[in-house]
């Protein structure tokens, strides 16, 4: 187990890096810093130079690749570190400098237990992409087939293993200071970033996903995902089809390869609302530089390190809001808050509608280009203290998706309206999904499968209360306190027992020293 002393060296080390950067700042400012926090940052701080523009994206860069995934989970929360903060992570660049060719041909060599020269007739030593967790290789394979091949950077487990450790022990005692702190569940934070990056650690699970979500996607026109190499796939080192397409983020060469933009746009956002609420399972790293377009306009996507997944009860409150939102009906979106116990039962339907109108209202048949969702997220995000709505960790990646989204489609097509794009899909879903046929359905379906368990609870209930006959019952046995009721009270019950031993010892000495006189 890792020393607290150690965690707090490796806290002050980050914080340095933080200061240096300005990105300390605003925590010491806002007035919801609990003041041991506000003790530790100035400690941190003292006697370094800070900008004057605070460049959070950059700290996150410098301090390594578990903090630089770390800011691109905080970028979705500007409820815990700030609207100024939130939108400066957005800009995080998952890269750092290639990791030497030699190392990794070692780590491919290793995994497999065979040469490189087995696997692939060639590998190009140049990456294509060298991000946090791993760098990308073109290669050919034996039989001819172009690939990717995406390996792990040696000792990344290790590192991240280390540092998510301290990650856990500040966000336990920040959130054991309670009030605002406890209120934002750092500690579910954690954990679900967490879970998130041991997901990315494991290529497998990646391949997995890619599988998984090609399975999802197959009857949605203009959207694919690449072909896993399954022969060339383990924990460290994934291989699939090699992609040739232009990325999504240039523009100039989309146009001049005579693509449409608005439609290119719209079909991305019905892609994600295709798979986060028909599927449950969605891309949850749809960045610039995980998508591309095709000479026929089909976007493809690539890495699948980072999925969330929504369970079907939540995608019906989802799209229930979405088209609460689109069509003006607050109540109904505030209705739902309290029936998924977002909100606490003690504040009021009306007033929480009423908060809702002033975020929903200003969007209304508008483009993109003058408001956005991420406006709404951060509108919705500054009403939650105020109803004391604790944070949904199965929201944050659909929260981070969406704002991904509707960035790519507003560079594609400035006039974009996500709610006019949006609204037609969620209006057919809800009304598949939710309308008398479906519930009838549903109804149907449910009493079928209650009544398929109805021999197992009998048999359950046998287990529990079988036939009289055999041994006879025992007794119950008397209630007796034991001497040391936890292992916690062990050595305090030791030692009140060495003090009794101790005081007969010097009896019986002073009795034979008595005597003997």
């Amino acid at each position: 187990m890792t020393r607290p002393a150690t965690h707090i060296l490796r806290l002050l080390h980050w914080g340095r890096i933080l200061a240096r950067h300005g990105a300390l700042r605003g925590i010491e400012r806002d007035a919801n810093t609990p003041p041991q926090v506000r003790r530790l940052v100035r400690i941190a701080r003292c006697g370094t130079i800070q900008p004057r523009v605070p460049d959070y994206a950059g700290a996150f860069q410098a301090i390594g690749p578990a903090a630089i995934k770390l800011g691109q989970t905080l970028a979705t929360r500007p409820d815990i570190v700030g609207e100024e903060a939130a939108r400066n992570l957005l800009s995080l660049q998952d890269s750092l400098p290639p990791v030497r060719f030699e190392a990794i041909c070692s780590e491919i060599e290793a995994s497999f237990g065979r040469p490189v020269s087995t696997l692939f007739a060639s590998i190009d030593p140049e990456p294509v992409g060298s991000a946090s967790i791993a760098q990308v290789h073109r290669a050919v394979t034996p039989d001819g087939r172009d690939v990717a091949v995406k390996v792990l950077r040696p000792g990344i487990r290790e590192k991240f293993a280390r540092d998510i450790d301290t990650y856990e022990w500040a966000a336990a005692h920040l959130e054991a200071l309670g009030g605002e702190a406890k209120r934002l569940r750092p500690r579910m934070v954690i954990a679900n970033f967490k879970r998130w990056t041991v997901r990315e650690l494991d290529l497998r699970r990646e391949a997995a996903s890619a599988s998984e979500l090609i399975e999802a996607m197959k009857g949605f026109a203009g959207y694919r995902i690449p072909a896993v190499d399954w022969d060339r796939t383990n924990g460290r080192v994934l291989t699939v089809e090699w992609v040739d397409g232009i990325k999504i983020s240039d523009r100039a060469a989309l146009e001049a390869a005579g693509h449409d933009l608005p439609a290119i746009a719209s079909r991305l956002v019905l892609a994600f609302l295709e798979q986060a609420i028909s599927a449950g399972f969605f891309h949850a790293d749809m960045h610039q530089g995980n998508l591309f377009v095709v000479p026929d306009g089909t976007i493809v996507a690539i890495d699948f390190g980072i999925m969330g997944r929504i369970d079907r009860r939540a995608r019906q409150w989802l799209a229930e809001i979405l088209y609460g939102l689109i069509t003006g009906n607050y109540r109904r979106v505030a209705e739902i808050h309290f029936e998924a116990q977002y909100v606490p039962a003690y504040h009021s339907v009306d007033e929480f509608a009423t908060a809702l109108r002033a975020v929903g209202e200003p969007m209304r048949g508008k483009p993109v280009s003058e408001l956005s969702v991420g406006q709404m997220l951060d509108g919705l995000f500054a009403i939650t203290r105020d109803f004391d709505m604790q944070t949904q960790p199965h929201l944050l990646l659909l929260q981070k998706t969406m704002v991904m989204v509707e960035g790519l489609a507003t560079a594609l097509d400035p006039e974009i309206n996500m709610w006019d794009v949006s609204a037609p899909f969620v209006r057919r879903w809800i009304r598949d999904e939710l309308g008398p046929e479906a519930a009838l359905a549903d109804r149907l379906r449910t009493d079928f499968e209650t009544l398929l368990r109805v021999p197992m609870l009998v048999r359950r209930l046998e287990e529990l209360f079988p036939p009289r006959g055999g041994a006879p019952d025992q007794p119950p046995l008397a209630e007796i306190e034991l001497m040391w009721p936890g292992e916690r009270h062990f050595e305090r019950w030791v030692s009140h027992l060495l003090a009794i031993v101790a005081g007969a010892v010097l009896a019986w000495l002073a009795a034979t020293h008595g005597l003997a006189r």
